[in-house]
């Protein structure tokens, strides 16, 4: 299980609470300020904080500091959807070609596959990534456990 520290914002009486997570870079260079490629596309595209509500069977105080937990499964699905079917849908945009020019008696050359090929992995790609999306919004973190309140 994957854990994360979160702080607490809000927890109203209906069984949920509203909390901030502070997202972690995964080399750390990003939160040091020094610089390379990936940094300033980090800057430029993704939030440094994340706001959310989960269920909660305790009321909490805002400030106070929980852990958080999410099955390592849902992620390594969702990585999977996204990188694999891509490639899955650039091999079948080749098959498909490879039928088409058989079945018409055309010239099976690189301007008719390619073309296909392309085709195919953008609709596995989009088709991937709203199963991803799906996948993600069904699967809530879990509360581990009660930190208390930050130093």
């Amino acid at each position: 299980m994957m854990e994360e520290m979160a702080k607490v914002l809000e927890s109203d009486g209906k069984g949920w609470v509203t909390v901030e997570v502070q997202v972690k870079n995964a080399c750390n260079h990003c939160d040091n300020s020094e610089s390379c490629g990936t940094s300033a596309v980090s800057k430029a595209f993704s939030p440094k904080v994340q706001r959310f509500s989960i269920p909660s069977d305790r009321q909490y105080q805002a400030g106070e500091l929980l852990k958080l937990g999410l099955p390592e499964s849902v992620l390594l699905k969702a990585a999977a959807l996204v990188y694999l079917l891509p490639l899955l849908g650039l091999f079948f945009g080749v098959a498909v070609a490879s039928i088409i020019t058989s079945t018409l008696n055309l010239a099976s050359g690189d301007f008719v596959v390619i073309p296909f090929a392309i085709a195919g992995a953008l609709l596995f790609w989009a088709k991937g990534k709203k199963m991803a999306k799906r996948m993600e919004s069904d699967t809530q973190p879990v509360i581990i456990s009660h930190l208390g309140h930050s130093i």
